[in-house]
């Protein structure tokens, strides 16, 4: 049995944390040989809900659970943690724009940057869930100056896996033959869901979906508007498929990239290969060595077309820092 590893889980009240807590505590993110020590954070007000979630996870008699602690403080949320898992964040309300929003989250990921650099773990490794992520991510990690830059990252594998469902139903075949595909920049309806890069059963997704209408416009579309179609059909934002992602996101860094396939993450833009200006954080095709840590896949052609896509969430991201340069 190896040693247990301590997950942080903010926001724990919330759909998204309570779809995830209950497979991360089975064992099925980090194995069957990995205990599992919980750390689940929450605003006052509903910590109360976090003792019935703990309840819950009791009754489950999980072998590989081992702790389980709800707080409502920073400090004591990431402490000693491996894994941050930052799904906390206040929604959109209504006439709400961005910049108001990347406001009031900003704020919390300061707290939280700063204090995930206190006490957690020297191996921590944060996902940034809250939206907007790729901004809330550069905002915590502007504020943990002791942990490496590489060890922090946003999610976009919920596009990722967006992406290749749709690729999979239009071409029909399965979700699994689709591979290689890429969401470059915001996690936003600015992103750019690659389809030239994408391959279908080992072929080029444009030989085997020869469309190019639909896949430059409801496909790129589809994949950049899905959240909130969701919530207009749900009601409610995307919760089960943000947590599965979460969890894929995971299982990716901690296990080795298999073949020329690669995966995708939001992270510091810095000296990357295609141009990207630093200071972002900006979602690219990665791999990983199955110990945490990744890196670029560099030499992908970019045609003008995907270059135009590039520019235009790369122009969103640096006016969204602009907007949050005081919490910089």
């Amino acid at each position: 049995m190896k040693s247990p590893v301590t997950v942080s889980v903010t926001g724990g009240a919330g759909q998204v944390a309570y779809s995830l807590l209950f497979r991360v505590a089975s064992g099925e993110v980090f194995g069957s040989d990995t205990p599992v020590n919980l750390i689940i954070k929450e605003v006052p007000e509903f910590v109360g809900t976090l003792e019935g979630v703990k309840m819950e996870l009791e009754d489950c008699a999980f072998p590989l659970l081992r702790e389980i602690t709800v707080t409502d403080s920073d400090t004591e949320a990431f402490r000693g943690a491996n894994w941050a898992l930052l799904v906390g964040a206040a929604p959109r309300g209504p006439g709400m724009e961005r910049k108001d929003l990347l406001q009031l989250n900003g704020a919390s990921f300061k707290a939280q940057g700063e204090a995930i650099n206190k006490t957690a773990a020297g191996d921590i490794r944060i996902v940034v869930v809250g939206n907007p992520c790729n901004t809330n991510c550069l905002i915590g990690m502007s504020h943990a100056p002791d942990v490496p830059r590489n060890q922090w990252g946003a999610l976009t594998r919920l596009d990722q896996n967006r992406a290749m469902a749709q690729l999979a139903l239009r071409s029909g075949k399965t979700v699994s033959d689709v591979t290689n595909m890429t969401i470059w920049g915001n996690h936003s309806s600015t992103q750019y869901p690659d389809f030239e890069n994408a391959r279908i059963g080992g072929r080029p997704a444009t030989e085997v979906i020869n469309d190019r209408e639909y896949l430059e416009g409801e496909f790129v579309k589809t994949i950049q508007n899905r959240g909130a179609a969701i919530i207009k059909a749900r009601g409610k934002s995307s919760a089960a498929s943000a947590a599965n992602a979460v969890l894929d996101h995971v299982r990716s860094l901690v296990n080795e990239t298999e073949g020329d396939d690669w995966f995708s993450i939001a992270i510091p833009s810095d000296g990357n290969p295609y141009g990207v200006p630093g200071g972002l954080v900006f979602s690219f095709p990665c791999r990983s060595d199955g110990k945490g840590n990744y890196e670029i896949v560099e030499g992908l052609e970019l045609s003008e077309y995907a270059k135009g896509k590039l520019d235009l969430t790369t122009q969103e991201l640096i006016g969204e820092r602009n907007d949050v340069s005081d919490l910089l």
